[in-house]
């Protein structure tokens, strides 16, 4: 009012009005520069910020897209990879696995038990005894010998390895529930009495197709670019210098006597389905012996398939050719060596006799090289 008052008194309505005006101006709005955003709301600013959210998933679900398309896009495995690869799992089944799942296969493959003895399907490529650089037999058999007494927490039965196999055979496996039964096995082992059979595929076919193979076996260095250790021949006799007989020769002092007896069960595509029975338990008998007794080396036996350097088993081109193999691919090949059959004599009991079923990577060599397994008539 005081101001209406002044203005009135001065006369100058239009001077009035203007001061009055200037002291009392309306807010205006801000132009917006070109291309400026427009103004938000809190609300418009949270869904943007969602909106950017979002962006970012479909951006890791686009690179992870483009990861996966290359693999979409590429063929499928040919026979032959998809062969490569399923060796490559058989010969790394079981290895290097939690203890537990090992001894849980191993309860599911108990071919036979009673009270004094216990026998399993030894998988491939598992040691018996301990290793440093995979899980053992042996180092799960307080876990297994749980399992078959129902997982009781107070249980005194052990298990005891006899008769062990070689890390790269498969088939039976005799376990002692004690170390009395272990005693009496090896007693009747080492008066022969324990029968075991094996079934190999080798590669060309023995001559002549069934007989004995009565020679001792030493451990000799190999030199060279690489030097390493192998078990050898060290025969008993030799060609006499005339070429047309034989000369006795003294026995090695470190040569171990190794017999084998070997029947050939089936042939074809220049491979034999063979079965051998050991009289002797000397490190590697039946691999040495086929492959050096009888040029015959057992197949994936990539060891005794050189002498003089370490190196994959080589094999004829028709071979690879029924296998679905490349040479350069055949070190995934496994050995094929199987312990098919245990007969062992029993005080009070019915004698046994169990028969162990082929690992599947053996059939399929088996379907593939053509070679037909014996009739039950013919194995006993």
């Amino acid at each position: 009012m005081n101001s209406c008052r002044r203005i009135a008194q001065t006369g100058d309505w239009t001077s009035g009005v203007n001061t009055l005006l200037s002291r009392f101006k309306p807010r205006t709005n801000c132009r917006r520069a070109p291309g400026a955003a427009p103004p938000h709301t809190r609300s418009q600013a949270t869904a943007a910020g969602e909106k950017r959210r979002l962006t970012a998933i479909d951006l890791a679900r686009k690179v992870q897209q483009e990861k996966e398309a290359p693999k979409a896009a590429e063929a499928p495995l040919s026979d032959q990879q998809k062969r490569v690869y399923e060796l490559r799992q058989f010969s790394q089944q079981l290895q290097n696995v939690h203890p537990n799942v090992l001894a849980k296969h191993l309860h599911r493959s108990v071919l036979y038990q009673d009270q004094d003895v216990v026998i399993i399907n030894k998988p491939h490529g598992v040691p018996v005894r301990d290793d440093s650089k995979a899980t053992s037999i042996q180092s799960v058999l307080p876990v297994l010998s749980k399992m078959m007494d129902g997982m009781k927490m107070k249980s005194d039965s052990q298990l005891l390895p006899c008769l062990a196999l070689e890390k790269e055979t498969t088939g039976v496996l005799l376990l002692a529930r004690n170390q009395e039964a272990a005693e009496r096995v090896l007693n009747l082992h080492r008066n022969n009495q324990v029968q075991r059979k094996y079934w190999v595929i080798t590669v060309g076919v023995p001559v002549p197709s069934e007989g004995v193979i009565d020679i001792p076996i030493i451990e000799r260095e190999v030199t060279g670019p690489r030097p390493h250790y192998k078990m050898a021949l060290s025969p008993m006799f030799r060609m006499n210098d005339a070429g047309d007989g034989v000369t006795k020769v003294r026995a090695h002092r470190q040569a171990h006597p190794a017999v084998t007896k070997y029947r050939v069960l089936d042939s074809n595509s220049g491979c034999s389905l063979v079965e051998l029975q050991p009289f002797t338990g000397v490190k590697h008998q039946m691999r040495v012996h086929m492959a050096l007794a009888v040029a015959c080396p057992i197949l994936g036996d990539h060891k005794y398939s050189h002498w003089n350097k370490l190196a994959p088993q080589k094999l004829p081109e028709r071979v690879l050719g029924k296998l679905g193999l490349e040479q350069s691919k055949i070190r995934n090949l496994p050995l094929h060596l199987h312990a098919q059959r245990l007969m062992l004599p029993q005080a009070s009991q019915v004698d046994i006799d169990v028969s162990c079923p082929l690992p599947k990577y053996f059939t399929q060599t088996l379907k593939r090289l053509r070679l037909n397994l014996p009739d039950e008539k013919d194995d006993k």
